[in-house]
């Protein structure tokens, strides 16, 4: 982190004010919080400020609105629930920038927090419109960054409003993503293995070629696999799911490997249908029956994957290694999450993992709460993985 300011670089930030970029988009249900993860892993930042008797204007997105007013976007329902979670009292203010927000602004005293209404609501939030960053940043002295999870949008309140700002910092949700990361990735500790899932290599070009540039192991599973067997001469069926216009390009990420070694399925689950309830029959590679679905990696892969996995010192999961879903087809990522569960818990293993499937995954396996660390933040996430720069992550670099 010492690319980056923190909270603790932060001195005397008794009476400033402080505007905290955080990512309060969370699931709801007529108007009701579904899930307060979110907002449970944002509250340390907001409280640590205003126990240092800062300011803190907190500001965020919620849902699409399309830079209009939507009153079922409005963020108003979210001041209750901060309340709830950080023990202070949260005053919603009905805009985010103008008049109303500087006369409340003007208004506060230290160790006060107001809520801010939708940035969305204006076009020139994800325009990253000049004027609008300028008038985010009007009369604020700190600009904290805690949503790693929109660090990959070049938005005014993620980039652009920084700028105009005399201080920046990241906040603890943003401090623990960026060290995670920095272990798993860009200083791991080796050896590194990295499990990568998921339907299509398509969409996971620049990971895969990012990847074999600075892990030891890419193990590859899910349905993904199957274009990489297609591409190494495997009868996969009409049935298999394979990118065909993709087999050139999985053979070059093969032969272009260097010293990264790529681990892919010995054997797969094959099934008549893609339903519940299936029973799970498993071939060689080099024997898969013809007109079949192959939803999972069979118990040698599963097997061959955590014998891999115990070798390394550092791992970085994104994405299931079958249909996880579904039963049976979740039993291989159910094996494989247990055994590096016992192997981050032994202090063998850093493990971190991210991607919407993969915390799901996760979850659904019991050990969410035994890796090293678990990344909410999705695409952001992803693009890091491919090595891409964040704009939101830019802005604080020292």
């Amino acid at each position: 982190m010492s690319k980056f300011n923190t909270l603790d670089d932060l001195k005397q930030i008794n009476g400033k004010v402080v505007f905290v970029r955080a990512d309060l988009n969370v699931p709801a249900k007529d108007g009701k919080v579904t899930d307060t993860t979110r907002i449970d892993r944002f509250v340390p930042t907001m409280n640590e400020l205003a126990d240092k008797g800062a300011k803190v204007v907190v500001a965020s997105h919620f849902g699409r609105p399309d830079g209009e007013k939507k009153p079922e976007f409005s963020l108003a329902f979210i001041a209750p629930e901060l309340e709830k979670a950080s023990g202070k009292k949260v005053t919603f203010i009905d805009d985010c920038i103008g008049d109303k927000v500087q006369a409340a602004i003007a208004d506060m005293k230290d160790g006060d927090i107001i809520l801010l209404e939708n940035l969305r609501f204006y076009p020139g939030e994800e325009k990253n419109d000049d004027s609008f960053c300028k008038e985010l940043a009007k009369n604020v002295d700190i600009y904290v960054d805690d949503a790693f999870s929109t660090a990959h949008r070049a938005h005014a309140s993620t980039a652009g409003m920084a700028a105009f700002v005399p201080v920046k910092a990241a906040g603890r949700l943003m401090q623990e993503e960026l060290d995670a990361l920095d272990k798993a990735l860009e200083n791991p500790e080796h050896p590194v293995a990295a499990i990568v899932g998921g339907s299509k290599i398509s969409t996971k070009l620049d990971l895969l070629g990012n990847l074999v540039k600075k892990v030891d192991y890419l193990l590859i599973g899910g349905a993904m696999a199957n274009t990489f067997l297609a591409a190494k001469g495997y009868k996969m069926g009409d049935k298999a799911m394979v990118e065909t216009g993709m087999l050139d390009t999985a053979k070059q990420i093969l032969a272009n490997a260097g010293k990264c070694e790529i681990v892919l399925p010995v054997d797969l689950m094959w099934v008549d249908e893609f339903a519940e309830g299936q029973p799970a029959r498993y071939a060689d590679v080099d024997a898969l029956p013809e007109n079949k679905i192959y939803p999972d990696i069979g118990p040698k892969s599963t097997q061959a994957f955590i014998d891999v996995i115990k070798k390394c010192k550092t791992l970085i999961w994104n994405g299931p290694v079958g249909a996880f879903e579904i039963k049976p087809f979740d039993t291989a990522t159910n094996a494989i999450a247990q055994a590096v569960a016992e192997q981050t818990k032994a202090g063998k293993l850093i493990s971190v993992a991210g991607g919407g499937d993969t915390v799901s995954s996760l979850k659904k396996a019991g050990v969410k709460a035994d890796l090293t660390y678990v990344s909410a933040a999705g695409g952001a996430f992803l693009e890091w993985m491919e090595g891409k720069q964040l704009p939101g992550v830019k802005v604080l670099e020292k």
